[in-house]
């Protein structure tokens, strides 16, 4: 049987390693065994940080809706519990949008919460 030839595939696949760590400091970016390595922690960093990214743009929303919330005179657990009970499907996405590019639009949301959080109080 002949033997397998390696040096074709085995090139192509530093090369590839290489050119994914371009751009990195030192050893990094040109010596395969070093590069070999960040580049495997590179895209474990990338995977966690895509689950991180919707974690924070998560918190990022809430803090802008609690702040409009404020303005129209209510606490961000009063402000979502209205509008859970009004029956107002919007997430948290749309709702900071709302807050930061039309205030009017958000007080008018805000004013449905607080009228189904007083009418839930007085039932």
């Amino acid at each position: 049987m002949p033997r397998v030839k390696r040096s074709v595939h085995a090139r192509k696949k530093r090369r590839k390693v290489l050119g994914q760590a371009k751009g990195y400091w030192g050893l990094k970016k040109s010596s395969y065994k070093y590069a070999k390595e960040q580049v495997e922690h590179s895209l474990v960093y990338a995977y966690r940080d895509r689950k991180n990214k919707k974690r924070t743009f998560r918190q990022l929303w809430i803090v802008r809706i609690n702040a409009a919330a404020r303005v129209n005179g209510m606490s961000y657990n009063q402000f979502i519990s209205g509008i859970h009970k009004a029956g107002i499907e919007l997430d948290r996405k749309v709702l900071a949008d709302l807050a930061v590019s039309d205030p009017a639009a958000f007080t008018a949301v805000a004013e449905q919460a607080k009228a189904a959080n007083e009418s839930a109080k007085a039932a």
